[in-house]
């Protein structure tokens, strides 16, 4: 699927999520929110079609979650893949949101479990395996980690699905403009729930603000369809099958961005 280029050029600005220095009562916050807003707005619906393809073309049945945050959309899309949902899938993160998938872990039955290492996307142990996902995070990493990031899923042989539903464009920006009011509805159903983030929300507005700020720049940062493009030309020489597009969905004013890659099939000799 052709898509025109966004108006507005990339621009690898600071996320105050991404850094070490950021307050993890803060962080987990944030990525806190972002899940219960993926799982109660549902807008990765709209992929699940194309994910479950994959996951049966690859015959996965574990799925590899990087830059998990709090849980990203699993809890939601689970149930959405039927047959095709993996039997566990593994919430890995540079900074795990403890707490946050535990209760995911829990709410699942097991079947989404939290590695409690601290995983990085560019460098990821030998010893986790499955087919990997990246949702709303591959923004987090410049051109050059991006394509590291395909290229060992490619050396490990496994399938990678990277999502994202911010992009480049003013109907995003202005939807990221919203976010503290999301933020003051939705701090209160937060699970599990801590006091302090009352305080930071009502009182001292550091979370709607943190929101605000990094949601914008989320926007700024999201890879188009033409760039996800030049991020795999260099691994057109593998046998992988690459799609790389976006869905509209009555959700949401913002499309879904995909690539999905996954080893080919052996064409059986004549």
């Amino acid at each position: 699927m052709r898509v025109a280029d966004p108006i507005m050029s990339r621009v690898h600005l600071l996320e105050v999520e991404d850094q070490p220095w950021c307050p993890t009562l803060l962080r987990d916050a944030v990525t806190g929110l972002l899940e219960l807003i993926l799982r109660v707005g549902n807008y990765y619906a709209a992929i699940v079609p194309r994910l479950a393809s994959a996951l049966k073309e690859t015959h996965a049945t574990e799925v590899l979650d990087l830059c998990s945050g709090g849980g990203g959309p699993w809890l939601g899309l689970l149930p959405q893949l039927g047959a095709a949902a993996p039997v566990r899938v593994i919430l890995t993160d540079k900074y795990p949101n403890t707490s946050g998938g535990a209760r995911v872990s829990e709410a699942s039955g097991g079947r989404i479990v939290l590695e409690p290492r601290s995983v990085d996307a560019t460098a990821v142990p030998s010893d986790l395996s499955g087919f990997r996902t990246l949702f709303t995070s591959l923004h987090h990493v410049r051109p050059n980690h991006a394509r590291e990031i395909l290229a060992d899923a490619c050396r490990r042989n496994v399938g990678i699905g990277v999502f994202e539903f911010t992009e480049r464009s003013p109907i995003a920006v202005l939807a990221g403009c919203f976010s503290p009011l999301a933020v003051l509805l939705a701090v209160p159903f937060l699970r599990p729930f801590r006091w302090p983030w009352l305080l930071f929300t009502y009182i001292l507005p550091a979370i709607p603000l943190l929101a605000l700020f990094d949601g914008v720049v989320s926007c700024f940062r999201t890879y188009s369809p033409a760039e996800l493009r030049s991020l795999i030309k260099p691994l057109e020489s593998t046998r992988y099958t690459w799609e790389v597009g976006q869905v509209r969905t009555w959700r949401s004013p913002v499309p879904i961005t995909y690539l999905i890659g996954y080893p080919a099939r052996e064409t059986p000799a004549a």
